[in-house]
């Protein structure tokens, strides 16, 4: 089995937290936490058994974002069309709320973590919304990171949802047809409130953004790793960062 290697080379062991510049940490993180599944089948396992281990690395690099100061860390977790997957993975995955927010929810307050949830309800079961909603309820107050989770998020619905609901307010006459502009449109998205990612982050190796935030991440630097979700440590997140500190953002300009 060969060694799994990041975009930047290799797995390093030495502490990344301590050469990046405080002057230009992204206010908002996104993470495509892909590849719980073949990290699992490389070592005998069941599928959830990757799921259960991605699980856990959730709390380690919110950890790690909230230590450097960043403001929004937003986690690709089920997507629109992983309802297409085999019923008893779908299900082990609508579990895993209730798993994790009852073991790491009390540390998430204690951190002044907040919980956000963009995407539908619609679908979702009753047991799944109420341990994310009861997470939601419990840090509503907290003012230090947010952590939001896209579940049951699919952008193209997104953008689709805004469209009619910025029709309606046009045929209700709310709204004037030349009254349309990008800031109103974005005001009608699951994001709204917060600011564009700054940097987005695919682990798993594979190169396309999967229906993910398609308007917001215009401007967005992108980075994809070989490194498997569940192997993805808070020294190689700290990777990510230097090099987006390595990076120009011109936004067309020059």
């Amino acid at each position: 089995m060969s060694q799994k290697k990041s975009w930047f080379g290799k797995n390093k062991k030495v502490d990344s937290q301590s050469i990046l510049s405080d002057n230009n940490i992204p206010r908002h993180v996104a993470i495509i936490m892909d590849g719980n599944g073949r990290w699992a089948r490389r070592r005998g396992l069941p599928r959830i058994a990757g799921h259960h281990s991605g699980m856990k690395n959730v709390k380690k690099i919110t950890i790690a974002a909230d230590d450097i100061g960043i403001e929004i860390l937003t986690l690709y977790a089920f997507s629109t069309e992983n309802w297409t997957r085999p019923q008893d993975e779908v299900d082990y995955l609508m579990s895993l709320p209730q798993e994790f927010f009852p073991l790491e929810i009390d540390e998430l307050v204690q951190k002044n973590v907040r919980i956000r949830m963009t995407g539908w309800k619609e679908g979702v079961p009753v047991h799944t919304l109420e341990a994310v909603e009861n997470a939601i309820e419990r840090t509503k107050h907290n003012t230090g990171l947010i952590l939001n989770f896209a579940f049951n998020y699919g952008s193209r619905k997104e953008l689709t949802e805004a469209m009619r609901e910025l029709v309606r307010d046009v045929q209700s006459g709310s709204l004037k047809l030349e009254d349309i502009t990008e800031e109103e449109y974005s005001k009608r998205l699951q994001t709204a409130g917060l600011p564009d990612p700054d940097l987005l982050i695919r682990t798993s190796g594979e190169l396309r953004i999967s229906n993910f935030m398609l308007w917001q991440l215009a401007y967005t630097e992108l980075l994809f790793t070989d490194l498997y979700w569940p192997e993805f440590s808070e020294n190689d997140f700290y990777e990510a960062i230097r090099e987006y500190q390595s990076r120009i953002r011109r936004y067309g300009g020059l």
